[in-house]
């Protein structure tokens, strides 16, 4: 072990006591399920149960700490979030007894507003600024200078990592005696746990192999370690809010570069949502969609059989508002829904010809006419949710048969988006 990795080693190990102040280590527990379904000895790290329900609370805490033991008389701190970081903030506000000032967007759910508020004990005032996030940075920080503040960023700071690194440095505590991860599976947003938790592995367990895993929306890693360089995202899909980033922090890149780019694994949005549901029937475990990153990563990691596995649940936050929309993702991944425009004959029995292509198993989610396409026909909005691609190909045949014409417009996100 080199010194530096001996000092690192050291801060974090303060910065892991001094969180026990608020909370004993977050559970690693090893999942029967997940063990059974893979043939590995899967371990999960959930950091969904901590506090404030996500990992965030980590860096959060260590960063106020070590600047109230720097500057003991600066006593506000600012920071710009719509989610996990801004809760983190609040509770460390709360414990320090610290003034917090959080930016969010205008945007924001009512949900998040109010238990960021929750947890900020009164020590927190929320300004709502923006449609978009850049617009709510920018306000946070112009803030921050005039009022003469600390600024906590989400992710791009040495005390955040450091104190997100508490994280790997417990699991490594809580394994069994005599055992060591041989995978670890990270999810990536900006790189803060990342980056920490790295660290600790190559110092304290360097024989575990690490991946990683991203959105495919928004893989920010990936393409920096492609183009040797971090890289602004020219789009990014929020859809996994908690990890949506377009562009990997810059202190962070510097300890991640140099991993292989296919060591960063891309997890589809809609295979997401069947991951959350699953885990959400199966074990309860109420998951948001950057929660569900590593779990689902487990699907591409092929060479796990036989090995242990360490897998960090990242987070909790989940607004279940969203979930309508995260079982119509995971239903179209798994092919059990689709929909259709489909071009019906304005005659008597038309509708009868139709329904009468429909299988046993096949059920009419939605029809809706949307206009008179022509004279004699009209175009009608079409939901099917059946028992998977099978059924649908034996559906469509059948509808080929009887000169029916339609097309199948699931994947098209312009139309759906604006119709569905």
């Amino acid at each position: 072990m080199t010194d530096t990795s001996a000092d690192f080693l050291g801060t974090v190990d303060s910065a892991t006591a001094a969180l026990r102040v608020l909370f004993d280590p977050t559970p690693l527990q090893r999942n029967a399920y997940l063990s059974a379904r893979y043939g590995a000895d899967v371990w999960l790290k959930r950091e969904d149960l901590s506090p404030v329900r996500s990992y965030k609370i980590r860096g959060a805490f260590n960063a106020m700490r070590k600047a109230l033991a720097a500057e003991p008389d600066r006593r506000r701190f600012v920071c710009a979030s719509a989610g996990n970081h801004a809760q983190g903030m609040a509770y460390a506000c709360h414990h320090f007894g610290t003034e917090g000032v959080i930016f969010m967007p205008v945007t924001t759910p009512k949900q998040k507003i109010d238990k960021t508020r929750q947890f900020g004990g009164g020590q927190v005032e929320i300004r709502l600024v923006g449609d978009y996030f850049d617009d709510t940075l920018k306000a946070a920080q112009d803030f921050c200078a005039q009022a003469g503040a600390i600024f906590l960023p989400p992710f791009d700071n040495s005390d955040i990592v450091e104190g997100q690194a508490s994280c790997a440095r417990e699991i490594l505590a809580q394994l069994p005696e005599g055992v060591t991860p041989d995978i670890v599976v990270l999810p990536v947003g900006g790189g803060g746990l990342s980056a920490g938790c790295v660290q600790v592995l190559r110092a304290a367990a360097p024989g575990a192999a690490i991946r990683f895993v991203e959105p495919c929306g928004a893989p920010s890693l990936k393409r920096a370690l492609e183009a040797g360089a971090p890289v602004t995202l020219p789009k990014v899909n929020n859809f996994v809010d908690g990890a949506a980033v377009a562009r990997i922090g810059d202190l962070n890149y510097r300890v991640l570069a140099g991993t292989p780019p296919e060591h960063v694994l891309l997890a589809p949005e809609d295979r997401l949502c069947a991951t959350m549901l699953d885990m959400l029937n199966t074990e309860g475990f109420v998951l948001e969609p950057a929660g569900a990153l590593a779990v689902d990563a487990l699907r591409d990691l092929p060479e796990i059989a036989g090995r242990t596995v360490v897998v960090v649940v990242s987070g909790g936050n989940f607004d279940f508002e969203r979930l309508p929309d995260v079982k119509e993702r995971a239903l179209r991944w798994e092919g059990r829904k689709k929909y259709y425009i489909l071009r019906l004959p304005q005659r008597p029995g038309a509708l009868r010809d139709f329904l009468g292509t429909l299988g046993p198993d096949d059920d009419i989610t939605r029809f809706e006419y949307l206009k008179k396409s022509a004279r004699n026909f009209g175009s009608v909005l079409l939901g099917i949710e059946t028992s998977g691609r099978a059924a649908f190909e034996a559906l469509e045949a059948r509808m080929d048969a009887s000169g029916f014409i339609y097309q199948d417009i699931t994947e098209d996100t312009v139309i759906t988006s604006l119709i569905v």
